[in-house]
């Protein structure tokens, strides 16, 4: 099984941070009292939860004892963006963990949670109008959803939240932008990066295949 590489996996030793930093990341935008928004809210709250077979998988990364670790998650958690950062967050890693999200080959999340700290990536912005947590994911960053009638597709979050374990901004954004890989292509590409493909593969094709 390939592990971590020590030089690439350094940063998920927990960082130094002012936590009003962390807390900034989730200042939400105050809710209008224009009727017509308060509606469009009900219609957002309407989405129904990704059913088992839309789940393509949900695992957790992380590095203990020095190991790196893949596990599955539970599906359920893929509909809600608080309860797997709760359970990221409870993984015995050394310096952090990372939850990978693909959900109907079109909709990717990566979570990254370091002690208080959290980044987030979703590859399309418009999976907010469809999918609990692509919407629980712009909610979180404080970013509007878009209108359904926008098709073009764009990635928001934080494009360099895995530039020190070997993914660059540029690298990331090209595999978002790439309409030719579906969201389960995208994130495997993202583990074989991070050094944990083999891992990551056999996971996914025990717990998650078909």
């Amino acid at each position: 099984m390939a592990d971590f590489n020590d030089d690439e996996y350094e940063s998920f030793e927990l960082d130094d941070e002012d936590p009003s930093e962390a807390a900034s990341s989730r200042d939400l935008a105050e809710a209008d009292d224009d009727p017509d928004t308060d509606d469009d809210d009900d219609d957002l709250d309407d989405l129904e939860d990704a059913e088992p077979e839309d789940v393509d998988f949900i695992v957790a990364a992380y590095r203990e004892d020095g190991q790196s670790m893949v596990n599955a998650l539970s599906e359920e958690l893929a509909n809600d963006l608080d309860e797997l950062i709760v359970q990221l967050r409870r993984l015995p890693g050394d310096g952090g963990a990372l939850g990978l999200v693909s959900l109907v080959g079109e909709v990717a999340v990566i979570v990254r949670v370091r002690g208080r700290h959290v980044q987030l990536l979703l590859n399309d912005s418009a999976a907010a109008n469809d999918w609990p947590i692509a919407r629980d994911v712009a909610d979180y960053l404080g970013e509007d959803i878009p209108e359904d009638d926008e098709d073009e597709a764009e990635p928001i979050g934080d494009l360099g939240l895995l530039k020190d374990l070997g993914v660059s901004e540029f690298d990331l954004t090209a595999l978002c932008d790439d309409l030719d890989i579906g969201s389960d292509q995208l994130l495997t590409e993202v583990a074989e990066k991070i050094k944990i493909g083999a891992q990551f593969r056999k996971v996914v094709e025990a717990e998650f295949g078909d």
